[in-house]
């Protein structure tokens, strides 16, 4: 599963909010909300995200092993 959590920590650490990122770098707020739930987002967004934010792909997107194996 890809979870969206390292976006939130990078987004905390940065001069930037959800704010600035609808307001000034015209990201949807369906994208944020995207975000938000956990939904798929394209990989053209997650690079402008990395743009905007002076990050990784791997400070925006994690994988999570949801197999859970006894």
């Amino acid at each position: 599963m890809i979870s969206y959590r390292p976006f939130w920590e990078t987004l905390k650490n940065s001069s930037e909010s959800t704010y600035t990122l609808i307001n000034k770098h015209n990201v949807s707020s369906s994208t944020i909300n995207r975000l938000r739930k956990g939904l798929g987002i394209s990989t053209v967004t997650i690079d402008d995200l990395c743009k905007i934010l002076s990050c990784n792909v791997g400070e925006i997107i994690e994988y999570v092993d949801t197999d859970i194996q006894l």
